[in-house]
């Protein structure tokens, strides 16, 4: 099955680990990519082994393997039966030595244009504003109205929180109009 696409299995969110060791035991072929990050806790630094997909487990299956496949503990349900919904072996051999070979591959929120965000620090804490462009892959310009004016700032997207996703796409829209009929 070594050129055969990966399925994704939703799974528990912060039992990725368990549902790999149990899909493990029955003998299932999966795989879980994992990143290393230090987490400070009250009394000293921990380095955790974290999921970088939270919430998914990618399993490679034979028709006949489906059913053990989803009751295995954890698992909420195989997503997509077609190929769509499947991640090519290319892709994920590529994740897996970007792993191997010390890349620094973190989770990213997919946040779009007009994503009305909240700086979470540095002198802007606090500030809300939208989303308006991408530079450098990993920096936003925020937007910030306060005053009826705008000016735009650099920041890390680590150092915002997304305070609604958008429903309009990547694009920025605005929102329609309605007409004031006199009765």
């Amino acid at each position: 099955m070594t050129g055969t696409p990966w399925h994704v299995l939703h799974v528990i969110s912060n039992h990725e680990k368990r549902v790999a060791q149990h899909l493990a035991v029955r003998g299932l072929e999966h795989f879980l990519p994992l990143y290393t990050e230090s987490s400070r806790w009250t009394d000293r630094t921990v380095v955790l082994e974290r999921p970088l997909f939270g919430g998914y487990v990618f399993v490679r299956y034979s028709p006949e393997t489906r059913l053990c496949l989803i009751s295995t503990p954890g698992v909420i349900r195989l997503l997509g039966d077609g190929e769509n919904e499947s991640v090519s072996a290319e892709e994920m051999a590529r994740i897996r030595q970007g792993l191997a070979s010390g890349c620094l591959l973190r989770p990213h929120p997919n946040v779009d244009l007009g994503t009305p965000v909240r700086v979470r620090s540095g002198v802007f804490e606090g500030v809300e504003g939208t989303v308006t462009e991408f530079r450098r892959s990993t920096k936003v310009v925020i937007a910030l109205t306060a005053i009826s004016r705008c000016f735009s700032v650099e920041v890390d997207l680590q150092e915002i929180e997304v305070l609604r996703k958008t429903t309009n796409g990547p694009e920025m829209r605005r929102e329609p109009r309605t007409a004031f009929v006199p009765a």
